[in-house]
């Protein structure tokens, strides 16, 4: 049974793992999302953040969490091997009436501990336990080499289809 309407991804949530935090951006969290966001190898990945990602930008972001179609997620450190505080973004996106897209972001001084991982397969969980009549689908460009391995080993399988984005292929959770 579905704890969340199949039309709203509003619903609150915290998810904590071993090391992690996730939860829905707040106003105060904009300064720290601009400081991570605000890299030209992010921003040159993901079609909707501008260059450079400006303090204006990370309010906007945050404020689309309002909407009930999007929801940005900060992941916070709260481990020794972590930084404290905003370390990455995941946002889930309603995508037409089946799918659920999921897309996220690491603060570069962050690549290479575990952290996209932990985090994204945190809310894979909490995707399929709340939404489980959607399809989960995520997009990258093939070029995006850890991107890709990462949704792979996660059990993202490439669908054959392009994405909607220029350049990128639709993969989908198996």
């Amino acid at each position: 049974m579905s704890h969340a309407s199949s039309k709203d991804l509003s619903v609150p949530a915290v998810i904590e793992t071993r090391r992690l935090r996730l939860a829905a951006l707040s106003a105060d969290d904009a300064p720290a999302l601009q400081r991570v966001t605000d890299d030209p190898a992010i921003t040159a990945m993901i079609h909707f953040l501008a260059s450079p990602f400006t303090l204006a930008d990370a309010e906007a972001l945050i404020a689309a969490n309002s909407s009930g179609r999007d929801r940005f997620m900060g992941i916070f450190g709260r481990a020794p091997d972590v930084a404290d505080g905003l370390v990455g973004i995941v946002g889930v996106h309603l995508r037409e009436a089946t799918d659920i897209e999921i897309g996220y972001w690491i603060a570069r001084t962050m690549h290479g501990r575990g952290i996209a991982a932990e985090a994204v397969c945190a809310v894979l969980d909490w995707l399929t336990a709340h939404w489980p009549e959607r399809r989960i689908v995520a997009e990258c460009r093939r070029e995006n080499i850890a991107s890709w391995r990462l949704l792979e080993k996660l059990g993202f399988r490439p669908s054959g289809a392009a994405g909607s984005r220029p350049g990128r292929q639709l993969l989908t959770l198996a």
